[in-house]
């Protein structure tokens, strides 16, 4: 699965060599992805354009250059948005809450607003929302909301073998938000533990999501959400 094995690290080398290669290989890596953006057509549809500028971001949180992958992704992030590419808007806001900057958990909000507003490849809306429980503290409601959310838009988008896939990642990650929540580990327990905190109905989960991401972006959003929510497909 593509977006939920993206952790990124060159920090386990098993000696200096070992890192100056890796850091070479990215250093190349960046470079032929800048080739390949510069080389495009100008009449290549934006969204082929801001892919390769998303491939080379991701490059660029490889290689820890941080500011330099901050400064791309912001950028694809407007451009996306005001394009209505809303996977290539995800995207960038992954690539904005790797960066471990002041902004990142704003930028991993209207992330997750978007994975879950929009239609997008549901892997990455579940992977925004792994972000977010990795993010909460063990007893954090929050987790168990972003968790129960995930569940439930793979139940809504996603389909074959994706779907196993998912359904498999998501209900292990909602048992571990319970284990870490409230100790359960009976099945029995688990069901009372839903029940109890109303995961087993979206329309109670998902105004309270919204919520948390009111809450993480301080209500700053870098975007009109209700003029977006014009643009949602029937």
């Amino acid at each position: 699965m593509k977006y939920l094995k993206s952790e990124i690290n060159l920090g386990n080398n098993e000696c200096a060599g070992d890192a100056v290669t890796a850091e070479r290989l990215v250093a190349l890596h960046i470079a032929e992805l800048q080739q390949k953006l510069d080389s495009l057509p100008p009449e290549a549809p934006l969204d082929t354009r801001l892919r390769h500028t998303l491939d080379q971001g991701y490059a660029l949180l490889e290689g820890h250059l941080f500011d330099q992958a901050w400064r791309v992704a912001r950028e694809t992030l407007d451009a996306a948005v005001a394009n209505h590419l809303w996977l290539r808007a995800v995207e960038a806001c992954d690539i904005l809450f790797q960066c471990d900057r002041g902004e990142s958990v704003k930028a991993l909000a209207h992330g997750i607003w978007l994975g879950v507003t929009f239609p997008i490849d549901p892997e990455l809306s579940v992977a925004m929302l792994q972000h977010l429980v990795d993010e909460s503290p063990d007893r954090s409601d929050g987790a168990a909301v972003a968790a129960a959310t995930a569940g439930y838009l793979v139940e809504l988008r996603a389909a074959g073998k994706q779907r196993e896939e998912l359904q498999f990642f998501t209900h292990q990650l909602l048992g571990q938000v319970a284990r870490n929540h409230s100790q359960v580990d009976e099945q029995e327990i688990f069901d009372f533990w839903v029940e109890r905190l109303e995961l087993n109905d979206p329309e109670k989960f998902l105004p309270r999501l919204g919520t948390v991401l009111n809450i993480l972006t301080d209500n700053d959003w870098w975007f009109d959400k209700a003029e977006l929510q014009n643009q949602i497909p029937e």
